[in-house]
């Protein structure tokens, strides 16, 4: 038998990875010039948001119902989070001639445009969501992005919905 970690040590560690995931999003931003599209912006927040959701359920230490609550809320952010990130590696694999055009930034769009105009205009997508800038192992961000949010948000409704002090039989 193989004793499985604390409930609340796991939800903290996955906090700290969506921490590092932000980390790195800054460091490509800032150290590396890779201004983000409002695509990675819209992944970002999910990321942030998931992060919260482990924090608080680390901190809260739920019994049952509120784990599978937490489970909910954090399969649910992360797919919502994979899906955009799958729809900009959808543009990013777009033949050179269906590729959108450049549109505004996605701070114009939020300030002078109704939230579903500008939501429709994000999820349309722009010429600078479809280029790949950076890639490791061949994957561009978008596609790590989806790696990362799937990983997480399994572990995260497994690690949340299981019975406390689990055991795994061998």
């Amino acid at each position: 038998m193989i004793n499985i970690p604390d409930k609340r040590l796991l939800n903290f560690a996955a906090a700290l990875i969506c921490a590092a995931m932000m980390g790195f999003a800054l460091y490509a931003q800032y150290v590396m010039l890779l201004d983000p599209c409002p695509l990675c912006i819209l992944q970002r927040v999910a990321v942030i948001l998931l992060g919260i959701l482990f924090l608080l359920a680390g901190l809260h230490n739920p019994g049952q119902l509120g784990g599978r609550i937490y489970s909910a809320l954090l399969g649910l952010v992360a797919l919502a989070g994979a899906g955009v990130a799958a729809w900009h590696l959808r543009l990013q694999n777009l033949p050179p001639d269906e590729v959108p055009s450049c549109g505004p930034g996605l701070e114009y769009m939020v300030e002078n445009f109704p939230l579903k105009d500008a939501l429709g205009m994000i999820f349309k997508g722009s010429g600078e969501c479809a280029e790949v800038v950076w890639r490791l192992l061949g994957l561009s961000m978008p596609a790590w992005v989806v790696i990362g949010l799937i990983g997480l948000g399994v572990a995260g409704v497994w690690n949340n919905f299981r019975a406390r002090g689990a055991l795994l039989q061998e």
